[in-house]
């Protein structure tokens, strides 16, 4: 094999696995999961310290904020499995009891969620669905 093609494999065998490593240094930082709380609660251990986006409703009556701060603690539910969260920081206005919320974080030891600074995201309420319209309201009640 001549030097000058030796060369070429050599400098081209480098380039890629810089390339690659540094792609795969930014991906493995950046990633976050999106799941759902009953996904999560299947197997807890699996997804202990990974950067999470959990989707879910705030349990009726679980949101506490402890007094003279900005520390929460609230269950978010789907499926009948629950996720016990811990929160510091300022809630949307939406975040309500039975809200459909995404909370960023991660798994602690003990299964509940530390959500990140400003990882509470609430959806906004049904009132912005779209309302039947005069005619769709005529046709039902014929």
């Amino acid at each position: 094999m001549p030097a000058k093609t030796v060369k070429m494999l050599i400098t081209t065998l480098v380039l890629t696995t810089a390339l690659g490593g540094l792609l795969w240094g930014t991906l493995a930082e950046g990633t976050e999961y999106y799941m759902h709380v009953d996904e999560v609660m299947a197997e807890p251990d699996a997804w202990y310290g990974k950067k999470l986006q959990v989707h879910g409703f705030v349990v009726e009556g679980s949101r506490f904020r402890k007094p003279e701060s900005l520390d929460y603690v609230f269950q978010v539910e789907n499926n009948g499995k629950v996720i016990n969260a811990a929160y510091t920081g300022i809630v949307p206005d939406t975040f309500q009891d039975g809200s459909e919320v995404v909370i960023s974080g991660q798994l602690d030891q003990h299964g509940g969620f530390m959500v990140a600074p400003n990882g509470v995201m609430a959806k906004c309420p049904s009132k912005y669905e779209a309302q039947p319209t005069l005619s769709a309201d005529r046709a039902a009640s014929n």
